[in-house]
């Protein structure tokens, strides 16, 4: 296994399949979340697994896998040969510039609503415009930090030039980094801002400046995806059920999650209910798949601001609608 791989696969799964696969055949598959058990993103297939939601749907999901980065899942899906994926947009975009038949058949978180940027208690900083001349801390050159970055700047009439990007290479890291001076201001998503925000004092929250853009997507891919065409869409169905589940009980999907994220319960509890009750002009953070075409092209427009993605790009001609269930089928 790539050794920046995880796996998690609960032994009361591996017991079902025992049963199911002596009573006859049955389609037992791996997916594949990037980030998983770390970022908010994957925190509704915790629920959908837990709740025995995959296997009400028809789906047999006998493991999550995970990695940091689009980039490095994308290549663990097709490496495992698993049938579907969440990823992030620039990673499925850099794919299929490169060649890889990769379909996006799902947008499943809508907003980057867990980001929130922040300074310490007695900073002098009071606003984004206080930021000119400042330190500002990002994960890593072409990630999403660094172009929210940008786009947090913009939203106090400055530019990336009137401050010092210092990467940090990870949101840990960055906070870490700006404990100790190394930066003026970090961005500390959810759930470590359910962690740590009694510490340090908000300055720009995403869901206020910023406009929907598309954070996350389900993927299935080509050959890895043949004859899966049931398994997927019923994965797609587990995690929609999942998202209702955590919004109508907050504090039971919270102590899943706890265990999964190895997090304390308030800390998890905090952090969903603040993503399960944000709206970014009225779009939730957690969406049950349906495309929003004008998210996916905000993220596309973020990415190429970064260098992350180049060239002309048709997002439309990478989704495929066919695994969605009909009701979320039409495009928005």
């Amino acid at each position: 296994m790539n050794a920046t791989m995880k796996r998690f696969k609960p032994l009361a799964g591996l017991a079902v399949l025992g049963l199911a696969l002596a009573a006859g055949p049955v389609a037992a598959e791996d997916i594949v979340v990037s980030n998983y058990g770390v970022s908010a993103n994957g925190m509704p297939y915790a629920v959908a697994q837990e709740k025995g939601f995959f296997k009400e749907e028809g789906a047999n999901v006998t493991g999550i896998l995970t990695s940091a980065g689009g980039g490095t899942t994308l290549r663990n899906m097709l490496a495992g040969n698993a049938p579907y994926a969440e990823v992030n947009p620039n990673a499925v975009i850099a794919a299929v510039q490169q060649g890889a038949d990769i379909k996006i058949v799902a947008d499943t978180v809508l907003t980057v609503a867990e980001f929130v940027w922040a300074v310490k208690p007695d900073s002098s900083i009071k606003s984004v415009k206080d930021l000119k001349g400042k330190k500002f801390g990002y994960t890593n050159p072409r990630s999403t930090s660094q172009a929210l970055a940008t786009l947090v700047l913009q939203s106090g009439g400055l530019k990336a030039e009137d401050v010092e990007l210092v990467k940090t290479g990870g949101f840990g890291e960055g906070v870490a980094a700006l404990d100790i001076g190394l930066v003026d201001i970090a961005p500390i998503p959810e759930p470590l801002w359910s962690k740590f925000k009694d510490k340090y004092r908000p300055i720009a929250r995403a869901s206020e400046l910023l406009p929907p853009i598309a954070n996350v997507l389900g993927v299935a891919a080509g050959a890895s995806a043949a004859g899966k065409d049931e398994f997927i869409k019923a994965v797609i169905r587990a995690r929609r059920k999942a998202v209702a589940y955590m919004a109508s009980n907050p504090e039971e999907s919270s102590a899943i999650i706890a265990k999964v994220y190895n997090l304390e319960p308030d800390v998890a509890l905090a952090a969903v209910k603040n993503l399960v009750g944000s709206r970014t002009n009225g779009v939730e953070y957690w969406g049950a798949g349906q495309i929003h075409m004008d998210g996916l092209n905000r993220a596309v427009e973020v990415q190429k601001m970064v260098g992350a993605i180049s060239g002309d790009v048709d997002i439309s001609k990478m989704v495929d609608t066919r695994y969605l269930p009909d009701d979320l089928k039409a495009l928005k």
